[in-house]
């Protein structure tokens, strides 16, 4: 039988141009390529003129005709103005030699590169109709739509589950990793759903775009790795860019109004959010970070029952407008951004209650020290009481999830009075290595250097 997986088959050429910085693709471009894709799937004329009239019901500044950078300092889907859609995967790999974890690394790079930029992976995947397409094809068509993929190492990558050498990489595992996660309070977490040796957040403001890319990612895999968990996300729930109105979690509720943001200075960035040349392998993994997630249920047939006042005391912001209770009558929604008043008042009052969710983890209540939320909304059916299983899919990065993650979680899983309404069941810790150089032939190279030749 004809090895389905040969270097032939899976060969995958790189695009001839790289983006500068966002860009816009043009109408006529865009036009031309859904006419294209058209002719070459022999779609009818009403699939066509319901595509086209789609895509004319977006201008030229529509965020599904923007296209970001692969390549730079650091990894895009980080500081990049969250999209609506994300679609993350972790992989376990197989026993496999180190050099095709690299190619494996390399492989999913150029065609993470071709993707973001509004092409499909190899270019013309239908020209050998004795093969398999080189693209999946169900973005043949689509625009960009804003796609970033960013790309992480785990635990595994480094040491089996004695703590064994896998690839020759231990030396250079982040004590981060090799510690892990610690036990937090009140999680009932499902190993199955968590951690993993590989990591891809696909974020776009398509969902079939974000899909397309963990479907030939995972393709390119086969044979090299696994997909151990995934996630779909829908309406983030956090904003990275001031230009971003704070969006609202499923309790209804305005939520990380506080954390970092694209435009903070420079010095605020490189203190809370990425990796310093004189950290943990630092060098290797300089400019890039950590990153954490949480799937957490949140049980909404409970909160819904709630009196107005009772929801705005747990979560310490009023509903409409996000502002803090602190805030007296608040009549407009640039009062969220206002400075929280965590005062005592004589009587031992506070007009921010003191196990509001807020108080509990918001940067002026732990000395200072904040991250980069990247959260999504989440919703899994229904479990086996007829209860939606829905909740929020928390996502941050961190320079060090040490001091700017943990003792923030392990005072809101203790004392926070939202906590009564969540349940958290899955976790996961990755290391995001630096952006991908222009020389670079894949993410992580820095990490290969001396081990593989």
């Amino acid at each position: 039988m004809r090895d389905l997986m040969s270097d032939k088959d899976e060969r995958i050429e790189p695009p001839q141009s790289h983006e500068k910085g966002p860009a816009q693709v043009s109408r006529r471009a865009m036009l031309a390529s859904t006419g294209g894709a058209a002719a070459a799937f022999g779609l009818g004329g009403y699939a066509l003129a319901r595509h086209l009239e789609r895509e004319d019901a977006a201008s030229s500044t529509h965020p599904t005709v923007t296209t970001y950078p692969f390549r730079g300092a650091h990894q895009s889907g980080i500081l990049t103005p969250a999209q609506d859609s994300m679609f993350s995967a972790a992989y376990d790999l197989r026993d496999i030699d180190v050099r095709l974890v690299r190619k494996l690394l390399r492989d999913w790079s150029v065609a993470a590169e071709q993707m973001m930029a509004g092409e499909l992976v190899g270019g013309q995947p239908l020209a050998d109709k004795q093969a398999a397409p080189i693209d999946t094809g169900e973005a043949w068509g689509y625009p960009a739509s804003g796609l970033t993929i960013t790309f992480g190492v785990g635990r595994g990558l480094f040491v089996d589950a004695k703590g064994r050498d896998r690839f020759g990489l231990k030396s250079r595992m982040p004590k981060i990793l090799d510690q892990g996660m610690p036990k937090f309070a009140n999680e009932t977490l499902q190993s199955g759903d968590s951690d993993g040796d590989l990591l891809i957040q696909c974020c776009a403001d398509d969902n079939q775009v974000a899909m397309h890319a963990i479907h030939n990612l995972t393709r390119i895999a086969f044979g090299k790795a696994v997909m151990r968990w995934s996630q779909v996300g829908y309406g983030r729930t956090s904003s990275t860019s001031k230009d971003q109105q704070t969006p609202r979690n499923l309790f209804g509720f305005k939520d990380g109004t506080n954390n970092i943001k694209a435009e903070d200075p420079t010095a605020q960035l490189n203190e809370h959010l990425w990796v310093q040349a004189d950290d943990d392998q630092g060098d290797w993994l300089a400019g890039g970070t950590y990153y954490m997630a949480r799937r957490i249920r949140m049980f909404m047939e409970v909160w819904d029952r709630l009196r107005l006042g009772e929801q705005e005391d747990t979560m310490g912001r009023d509903k409409m407008y996000g502002a803090p209770l602190s805030v007296a009558a608040p009549t407009s929604a640039s009062q969220e951004f206002t400075t929280p008043d965590y005062a005592v008042r004589s009587g031992g009052d506070t007009l921010v209650p003191g196990d509001s969710h807020i108080a509990v983890v918001s940067p002026e209540q732990n000395k200072g020290r904040r991250m980069l939320r990247r959260g999504y909304n989440y919703t899994n059916g229904i479990d086996s009481l007829g209860r939606i299983n829905a909740g929020l899919f928390f996502v941050a990065f961190v320079r060090d999830p040490r001091t700017n993650f943990y003792p923030i979680l392990s005072r809101m899983t203790r004392s926070d009075a939202l906590t009564e309404y969540l349940q958290h069941q899955a976790s996961a810790l990755f290391a995001v290595p630096p952006g991908i150089g222009a020389a670079d032939p894949g993410v992580a190279e820095r990490l290969f250097k001396g081990v593989v030749e």
